[in-house]
């Protein structure tokens, strides 16, 4: 159960309505409660008017634990600053300095700086990329998703995760880890502690693919190509492919093709869930008022970004700075995020949820590892 605040009459922030939502039933009740939660402006775009003088505070915090991410992995080998970030900002709210004046600029970077970084990523996508995986590869991609999604889904469903919950882990664990979480997000009606333990799963596991997926590089008998392409098939997010892929010479070029490949999906999976969610919500026994779109506006924009990328007409020079750019969101994000992962929501997610997220870990490596072989992708 969670506590969403939503004016019924105009659909915008407010603390007139308050929106109890108790598995699939939603009852409005009228309370008067000044409770900070994702309001619909995180799903459907709006935006309130005047400056955010609030947000301020936090999102310097923010800034400062940006630039501590960055630092910290430079200094720190093995380390990368998406992971660095989490442990920040879940560090900032379990040491209780995350006070209630810092609450809504961390919000709007855990929000709308993921969305920015979202965006962006569709200038690292382009129909090239697309055309340069080949069958083989597209096989691999496929395969891998739809298994891992498949897989994850179920061992939710059977250790008794929400269906949010399970639905925010598959997304994560097949695409693009804390992208893909932040594009499904609206569509399956998650809460702020479903978002926070799927990015702490995801992050957790990426980051363990640094170190276990090299060593076992050698183990296995895996050449470059191959191992880029279980890399970038299995990996989640693309900082940590990039992380894991350049400890074999070689390999960085054929992982981002594939992992790239993967992150295309994006647009498919977050269209078909924006269609069940329009479904359930028309279909339930209260309406809403406010139903999410198919596809929110910051995905639309992911799919002109790598459009406009197709073209060629983008300097190699700015596509340089848009990664930048790109990996600073994410990285500051993930900042904002970690702050909602606290040790009771840990503790509330308790043992199914790590082994659902352990288990999706081993399923997409593994299934990754087997469709290189049975693909015939060497050396």
């Amino acid at each position: 159960m969670y506590v969403h605040l939503i004016d019924r009459r105009s659909g915008e922030c407010g603390d007139a309505v308050t929106t109890l939502r108790v598995t699939d039933r939603v009852t409005f009740i009228r309370l008067r409660l000044p409770v900070y939660r994702c309001g619909p402006d995180c799903r459907t775009g709006r935006r309130r008017p005047g400056i955010p003088w609030d947000t301020l505070p936090g999102l310097a915090v923010v800034a400062l634990g940006t630039t501590l991410a960055f630092l910290i992995a430079d200094a720190i080998p093995g380390l990368n600053p998406a992971t660095c970030a989490v442990l920040l900002g879940a560090l900032l709210a379990n040491a209780g300095l995350h006070t209630p004046a810092l609450q809504p600029g961390t919000h709007v970077a855990g929000h709308h700086l993921l969305r920015l970084s979202v965006v962006l990523l569709g200038f690292q996508l382009s129909a090239s990329t697309l055309r340069a995986i080949g069958p083989a590869g597209a096989v691999l991609v496929l395969v891998t998703v739809g298994v891992t999604f498949a897989g994850m889904l179920g061992l939710g469903r059977l250790l008794g995760l929400s269906t949010a919950r399970s639905l925010l882990l598959a997304s994560g664990y097949s695409i693009c880890g804390a992208s893909a979480v932040a594009a499904v997000r609206h569509a399956v009606d998650a809460d702020d502690d479903d978002v926070a333990v799927a990015v702490a799963l995801v992050t957790l596991c990426g980051s363990l693919a640094i170190f276990v997926l090299p060593a076992l590089h050698t183990v296995l008998g895996l050449g470059p190509v191959q191992f880029g392409s279980w890399v970038g098939a299995s990996v989640h997010d693309v900082g940590q492919t990039v992380a894991t892929a350049q400890a074999v010479p070689g390999a960085l070029t054929v992982a981002l093709v594939v992992k790239l490949s993967r992150v295309a999906l994006l647009l498919p999976l977050v269209t078909v869930l924006g269609v069940r969610a329009r479904r359930l919500r028309a279909a339930g026994p209260a309406a809403s008022a406010v139903k999410p779109p198919v596809l929110p506006l910051f995905l639309l924009s992911f799919v002109a970004a790598a459009a406009l990328n197709s073209t060629g007409w983008v300097p190699a020079g700015t596509l340089s700075a848009l990664h930048h750019v790109q990996y600073i969101a994410l990285v500051a994000a993930l900042v904002g995020l970690g702050t909602g992962i606290h040790r009771r929501v840990l503790a509330r997610a308790g043992g199914p949820a790590l082994l659902v997220g352990l288990g999706g870990w081993v399923l997409v490596a593994g299934t990754a590892l087997a469709v290189v072989h049975l693909a015939g992708i060497t050396g």
